[in-house]
């Protein structure tokens, strides 16, 4: 689903992202971007979908499956989780919400078929019911700094949300004509910075993006979140995180719980604790300026176009997963990220990849 605006009915240049048609840029990517940092920006999630997990067992079943403690999330709470094999390597990551009487599981959309067919294969004599919401369940988001302005001036109570708390929208929130209309907002981790999202209808979500739009959001396309995702460090299952990674080479330790007792997978990450450390980590790049007369473009510069592995003596000691150029002051920042074996790190923080020299650097990017 492609949103218009409401008011200039003006229609966004579209193209695939993640898997799905959608609104790549409605005007300037760049401008775009700044109102993500400065100010705030709405935006459809196409690319997102929604699995309920319900029936007698799921609080014990679910928390068997994946790597968070889900058993003791409070009612309208939720927490990051990686679905692993009994290898330990990662089938898929989700946010995972207790509704009360289910649990909602919020992923990409391709990851769907995957992750429900890994999880239906261990419900054995379990009373547990697994339902993909599909397209009944639209996704919107708004982020930046202002954000939840723009939400209270829209009529979404957000006042005193924690990250990763949802709360159910008023009736008649969505419209006098969908008073039984039934509709959550919720705060993005406290990793994404100014995150919000409206789940509701599909004729739901439409009115929320006007009533945002009449707020002062301004329309962002995909092509600035990827932007915005690069720089904050958050890594996308499927380019940044595939099934060959290991939980703690990722990084993401907010996906992992070490007292909640036995899951999928679970024997492996223990192993990888108490050996304190892995060979290889994700990270970020940040590129130090090219020679006057080198190539500008990332696409035009084999060393920098992601995903790209760089190899020593036989052996890939880094990799690039995601890379761009972002606006930065009257300039362009050279950004990437990826992996890298910390052996190979100067003492300086610097890493030569293909003869560009990069600083190794922990997201989200800070520039002056």
């Amino acid at each position: 689903m492609i949103l218009k605006d409401s008011l200039t009915t003006m229609e966004a240049r579209t193209g695939l992202y993640n898997g799905v048609e959608t609104a790549l840029a409605f005007t300037d990517s760049a401008g775009e971007l700044r109102a993500l940092r400065s100010s705030h920006g709405v935006f459809a999630l196409p690319w997102r979908t929604k699995i309920t997990v319900a029936g007698a067992d799921r609080v014990r079943w679910l928390n068997g499956m994946v790597s968070n403690n889900t058993r003791d999330l409070p009612v309208h709470r939720g927490c990051y989780n990686f679905l692993l094999n009994p290898q330990g390597h990662i089938l898929g990551d989700m946010l995972v919400y207790n509704q009360g009487e289910s649990y909602l599981l919020d992923t990409d959309g391709f990851q769907i078929e995957k992750i429900m067919g890994a999880l239906r294969r261990y419900i054995i004599m379990d009373k547990v019911e697994l339902s993909s919401l599909g397209p009944s369940l639209a996704s919107l988001g708004i982020c930046g700094p202002k954000a939840g302005e723009a939400l209270e001036a829209a009529g979404f109570s957000v006042a005193g949300l924690a990250p990763l708390e949802m709360r159910r929208v008023a009736p008649g929130q969505f419209g006098a004509e969908s008073d039984q209309e039934d509709g959550w907002v919720a705060r993005g981790p406290d990793r994404w910075p100014g995150w919000h999202e409206i789940w509701a209808s599909p004729g739901g979500v439409e009115r929320a993006w006007s009533l945002l739009r009449e707020a002062g959001a301004q329309p962002v396309g995909a092509e600035a979140l990827e932007w915005w995702r690069i720089l904050q460090g958050i890594p996308r299952y499927g380019l940044d995180i595939r099934e060959r990674d290991l939980p703690q080479e990722t990084g993401q330790a907010q996906a992992l719980n070490f007292t909640k007792g036995c899951y999928i997978g679970q024997e492996i990450v223990e192993r990888i604790r108490s050996r304190g450390q892995v060979h290889r980590k994700f990270t970020g790049f940040q590129f130090h300026p090219e020679p006057e007369g080198a190539a500008r473009d990332l696409a035009d510069n084999p060393a920098l176009a992601g995903p790209r592995k760089f190899e020593q003596s036989g052996r890939v000691v880094a990799e690039i997963t995601s890379a761009c150029r972002v606006p930065e002051g009257a300039g362009q920042a050279r950004i990437a990220l990826g992996y890298v074996r910390q052996e190979v790190v100067a003492p300086d923080g610097t890493v030569a990849l293909d003869g560009q020299l990069a600083a190794v650097v922990s997201p989200p990017f800070q520039f002056p």
